[in-house]
């Protein structure tokens, strides 16, 4: 009867009205024959306080012991359940926690209604009454051949159960197959669901099928309709001078991206003059071809981003824009949208105009070759590249410059390494580094902070409503939580902490130490993220009152949104009254920023699970070898190692450190030796020998670990 009985506060939770048994009996299809069975069940409710009766009819006790919440499942089986607003008589800490038996039928995500067994003083205990909400209607998982029936074993292990499939809703998929089953009837009392196999993605060794899998698995939009192809496909090739732009072709720009980019949205070019330095930064007006409330617009707002894969791009756009006419590929003829700044020789903006423009990028050049001319001095290089020369070193200066005025006022210079996959043929892993990060990089980063900045600035001048990126200052307890950590590792910390400048003074001190990647990493984990808001409360990690996002319109729907705020703004700067209407399908920009910042979040989850992955496949090939890295992390389990020559990292369990019983130094953030006294902590050097690979959970296990006195310190890149 605790099932019936569940089902019934599960009924009348959340209404305001009184329901009377036969209401009751048809709405839960009980079999009127039972009305006693019934009745009896709600009295004995109604003694429990769970249910009060009024005029014949029954609602939630006030006294009822019962929230609602979202629910999150361990992969050891128990669960806790987060409750948005609890009531007076839910006075704890934490979330409630659920043994692995009380949680019914009920899976990761969902959203669930939880009586409450037991309140102790930090926690209280439950048990799934009701799913309110399913999260989980499809899986990605193996399929295991059966008779009658075969299994979907969920590739998210938080997902607790199989999916059951009968042979003839197997969709053809062989043994060991890679699919996307839907869940067709989530079966009462913890019993494993029954579901249909809706798609066959195939060999789950193969890394495209892998990539398939993520993107499947975060329900990335990976297909575009109909009416959208169409759309895009409408377009003339043609791209002809129009009234309100300017012709800017003669002006040299350059694109200057990655060996492997595909799409260019970006377009530089550098002027010197008497008063310093002219910057054109030139961005693909997307704008022209993607107009409000079409349907490219529409599945770009769905989409929020492009996701980047080592394997392959799932774009925001069709590819005859991302690829062809939005791409400012050289020689051709492109519309752009371009922020003209002016600085004098110090750095310092002293003008800004924007403008619609026609441009005519002069060469697609790569980070190497530019390195290879500002840098190495390559004279193959520069005489191939004669006729940019003097412009490209304008553009080194400037930046130079540009960058010493933003870490002068407190910019942030975070040196995060970013994995540089090398993909062999027949979809083999040929190896795992760090990208290089060289002049180059920072030459087109400064131009499109600079061009960020400046667009931000202007809307708040003019008052124009629009997207800006946000970034909150640090959680101060998670800032005390640092400094407190970092004298632990001997870092005489300056004072002043939680300011930007402060910041930037502590990766100083560590610029160069094997430290330098662990201090940048947990001072990146005292951030709060970085989102898009309407309101502007300035950016803390740039240390930027004003900041936005204006240069990657082909790959991020919030610099389309700030192209068309733009816009309106040129057509009407004197307007007194300016409105976000049009800037995309959302009610409002508030809305529209908080769906656009959990789109970047869920491409960024994903790009990391494919890298993981990838990690996975290529150490599988080096068990037993021996590899250096630094110690990046230590608990009560063991140490986390980042290893150096491959940018991969891993877990040495305690239990393998066998040449002596280690403990946990908590305080200090180390490991002990009790009889030799040997110390690991963070920043520690190390030799690991790689034991095994988990697949399954990705993780890569190290053993043998042994101190070294040197090796090079990891390498960085950072991002803005």
């Amino acid at each position: 009867m605790v099932e019936f009985a569940d089902a019934v506060v599960g009924l009348l939770y959340g209404r305001d009205d009184l329901l009377g048994v036969r209401e009751i009996a048809d709405l839960l299809e009980f079999d009127r024959r039972q009305g006693k069975v019934l009745r009896s069940l709600l009295t004995a409710l109604c003694r429990e306080g769970l249910l009060v009766e009024e005029d014949g009819g029954f609602m939630i006790g006030p006294d009822a012991r019962v929230v609602d919440g979202m629910l999150s499942v361990h992969p050891k089986g128990f669960a806790f359940v987060a409750v948005a607003e609890p009531p007076a008589w839910l006075v704890i800490e934490r979330d409630i926690f659920l043994p692995p038996t009380q949680l019914a039928s009920a899976s990761h995500g969902d959203r669930v209604l939880v009586a409450v067994t037991k309140i102790g003083h930090e926690r209280a205990e439950g048990r799934v009454v009701r799913v309110l909400n399913r999260a989980t209607n499809r899986v990605v998982g193996t399929y295991t051949v059966g008779r009658p029936a075969g299994l979907v074993t969920p590739e998210d292990e938080r997902l607790a159960f199989q999916v059951v499939v009968r042979s003839e809703n197997s969709g053809g998929a062989k043994n060991g197959d890679a699919v996307v089953a839907e869940i067709t009837d989530y079966r009462l009392g913890g019993a494993n669901p029954e579901g249909r196999i809706v798609e066959v993605l195939g060999d789950p060794e193969s890394l495209q099928v892998q990539t398939d899998m993520v993107v499947r698995k975060f329900e990335l939009p990976h297909t575009f309709g109909e009416q959208a192809l169409a759309q895009a496909e409408a377009f003339p090739e043609a791209v002809v001078m129009e009234a309100g732009r300017v012709d800017l072709r003669e002006i040299k720009h350059v694109t200057i991206d990655g060996e492997t980019a595909r799409d260019f949205d970006d377009a530089v070019a550098v002027i010197k003059n008497k008063s310093g330095y002219r910057l054109y930064v030139s961005i693909a007006d997307v704008s022209h071809y993607v107009t409000p409330g079409s349907p490219l617009d529409t599945e770009a707002y769905q989409r929020g981003t492009s996701v980047y894969f080592p394997t392959r791009v799932v774009p925001m756009l069709p590819e005859r824009l991302s690829n062809n006419l939005c791409s400012l590929v050289p020689d051709e003829d492109r519309y752009a949208f371009t922020a003209i700044l002016d600085f004098d020789r110090k750095g310092h903006r002293i003008g800004k105009q924007f403008t619609k423009s026609l441009i005519r990028s002069q060469r697609r050049l790569t980070y190497t070759m530019v390195r290879q001319v500002l840098v190495d001095d390559d004279g193959a290089v520069k005489t191939q590249l004669k006729g940019l020369l003097t412009q490209l070193k304008w553009m080194g200066e400037l930046a130079a410059e540009i960058e010493k005025q933003r870490m002068a006022r407190g910019s942030i210079g975070f040196e995060l390494p970013e994995a540089q996959i090398e993909l062999g043929p027949d979809e083999t892993v040929a190896g795992i580094g760090r990208m290089e990060r060289n002049q180059a990089h920072k030459i087109i980063e400064e131009f499109m902070l600079a061009a960020n900045e400046a667009v931000a600035t202007t809307f708040d001048e003019m008052g124009m409503p629009s997207l800006y990126r946000v970034h909150e200052p640090p959680d101060p307890v998670k800032v005390s939580e640092f400094v407190e950590f970092g004298g632990s590792l001997g870092f005489r910390l300056p004072s002043g902490s939680g300011t930007p400048a402060w910041f930037g003074k502590v990766l100083k001190l560590a610029a160069g130490t094997p430290q330098e990647y662990i201090i940048n990493n947990l001072l990146l984990r005292t951030m709060q993220q970085a989102r898009y808001s309407p309101d502007n409360v300035g950016h803390f990690g740039l240390a930027a009152e004003y900041y936005t996002h204006f240069t990657s319109p082909i790959r991020r729907y919030p610099d389309l949104m700030v192209h068309r705020a733009l816009s309106r703004l040129l057509a009407a700067p004197k307007a007194k009254v300016k409105s976000a209407a049009g800037q995309s399908p959302a009610e409002s920009l508030g809305e529209a920023g908080g769906f656009l910042s959990k789109r970047e979040r869920t491409a960024v989850d994903a790009e990391r699970e494919v890298v993981d992955r990838i990690k996975v496949r290529f150490m599988t090939e080096k068990v037993g070898e021996s590899f250096d890295g630094v110690v990046a992390g230590a608990t009560s389990f063991g140490l986390f190692v980042e290893l150096l020559d491959v940018f991969v990292n891993g877990a040495v369990a305690i239990g393998e450190m066998r040449d002596d019983y280690y403990h946990f130094d908590e305080k200090h953030h180390r490991l002990m030796g009790k009889r030799t006294g040997n110390v690991f902590q963070i920043g520690d050097l190390v030799r690991v020998r790689v034991a095994g690979v988990d697949a399954a959970r990705r993780h890569i296990n190290f053993d043998r670990v042994e101190k070294i006195d040197s090796a090079p310190a990891a390498g960085g890149k950072s991002k803005a």
